[in-house]
């Protein structure tokens, strides 16, 4: 065994110890009192071994990417691959919610009594309830709005009013707009990587984005669907910083950066990662003017019909505080936290990021393409560990973080026989939808 393997193996373990402490601590803490509330934490789920219609095409596509993902990889033609990864990614994220079956897995996720579908009638008037949302946050309001509808801002819950506009409503169809819009994530990350670091670098990391146990909150989570956006936003950027058909692409990125505000108010940390893309762009002070003006686009038309994003979070703060949110200790969750996101992630994504830290040692010594990939890989990091101090994330973040998670998967690309890594993902994405009922 190699010294770097040895190494692998050691944050690897290291890193198991932490779901090991974060578990047993939790066991502990609800049998005392039950402050906690999360059925088998850290995680948002109960103990429930299972299989279902999903098992076989789940165990299927693990076997493919396993087997054929880095070869693929490394000789499809660059536009293909990306249609690949997105087509399988999906299938991955498919096949794992409907080990739960079609009803759990899918087309109930989004309609129980947390959710944004609960709420579709009461967007009769879209302008006058965007006026008026900020009455319903707190749970002392009348007509206060479910959980995550108000935890986010409304162009969460307006996407499924406007899916229901289109006669695309329902819980089945928010699932499969979920898990099919959040799957191009996937394709998102390995176009920045490319335009940033090395196609050969984006080539090695990508079977690691296909094949994520974050597939299994991805499907079927809202979040799934804001990591997307996110990313895309993320990718647009990067492409206008290298010359890829600027202003257009410029303006892409500004205009989802805004959405995303709108989405979810803890996005707004993609500014961390935003700024690594610029320091790493030769063409930054040429794009920012039409960043800017594609990024003031969402804020000026919500803001415009009445929806003051501001006071929203202020109450969405009292609000979080009125719920879970008030008893959750903050203590055991600043740490629990990444226990779960070691979950999200996977041992290969650890034993990535540990050569990550390696090759930032070796500044100098590294290759540039490294260096970069290294570089944005850290701003992920950088806005996991903010949202984590926040205090604004106890529990649930195996879902809340998917926008940050997903970036830290590319850190496969670092290791050697990608297949004995891809392995130990599908085992572990496999043995948590099988033997957890995980809440998304």
């Amino acid at each position: 065994m190699n010294r770097d393997l040895r190494r692998d193996l050691y944050a690897v373990a290291a890193a198991a110890l932490l779901v090991v402490a974060a578990a047993l601590t939790g066991i502990a803490i609800k049998r005392a009192k039950d402050v906690l509330h999360v059925g088998w934490p850290p995680l948002y789920a109960n103990w429930g071994p299972h299989v279902g219609p999903g098992t076989p095409a789940a165990v299927t596509v693990a076997i493919g990417v396993v087997a054929y993902g880095p070869s693929l990889a490394a000789r499809l033609p660059w536009r293909p691959l990306l249609w690949t990864s997105w087509a399988t990614a999906m299938a991955w994220t498919f096949s794992l919610a409907l080990i739960d079956g079609w009803h759990r897995g899918i087309a109930r996720r989004l309609t129980t009594g947390y959710e944004y579908l609960q709420v579709i009638d009461r967007f009769q008037d879209i302008p006058d309830t965007l006026r008026d949302f900020t009455h319903h946050i707190l749970i002392s309001s009348p007509d206060n709005w479910p959980a995550h509808v108000a935890g986010h801002p409304p162009g969460a819950t307006l996407t499924f009013v406007l899916l229901d506009r289109i006669g695309l409503g329902g819980g089945a169809w928010a699932g499969v707009f979920v898990i099919t819009a959040g799957a191009t994530a996937t394709a998102a990350v390995l176009v920045t990587l490319r335009a940033l670091a090395s196609e050969v670098l984006a080539r090695r990391a990508a079977p690691f984005l296909v094949l994520a146990p974050a597939a299994v909150w991805a499907g079927t989570s809202a979040d799934g669907y804001f990591a997307a956006v996110a990313a895309w936003a993320v990718a647009f950027l990067a492409l206008a910083v290298t010359g890829h058909r600027p202003p257009a692409t410029a303006l892409a990125s500004g205009l989802l950066f805004g959405l995303t505000a709108y989405l979810s108010y803890g996005l707004t940390l993609l500014a961390v990662i935003a700024g690594a893309v610029l320091l790493l762009g030769s063409r930054r002070l040429r794009i920012l003017p039409y960043v800017i003006a594609g990024l003031a686009v969402v804020p000026v038309a919500f803001t415009v019909v009445g929806f003051n994003w501001w006071e929203a979070y202020h109450l969405l703060v009292e609000r979080y505080y009125q719920g879970a949110g008030g008893f959750r200790p903050y203590g055991y969750w600043v740490w629990a936290n990444l226990a779960c996101t070691v979950l999200v992630v996977g041992p290969a994504t650890v034993a990535g990021l540990r050569r990550t830290g390696a090759l930032l040692i070796r500044w100098r010594a590294s290759p540039d393409a490294e260096r970069r990939m290294g570089l944005l890989l850290c701003a992920a990091l950088l806005m996991l560990l903010v949202a984590d101090l926040s205090g604004m994330s106890k529990a649930e973040t195996e879902r809340i973080w998917l926008p940050f998670a997903l970036w830290l998967l590319a850190a496969g690309a670092f290791l050697d026989r990608p297949r004995v890594w891809l392995t130990a993902q599908a085992a572990l994405s496999l043995l948590l939808n099988h033997l957890l009922l995980t809440g998304w």
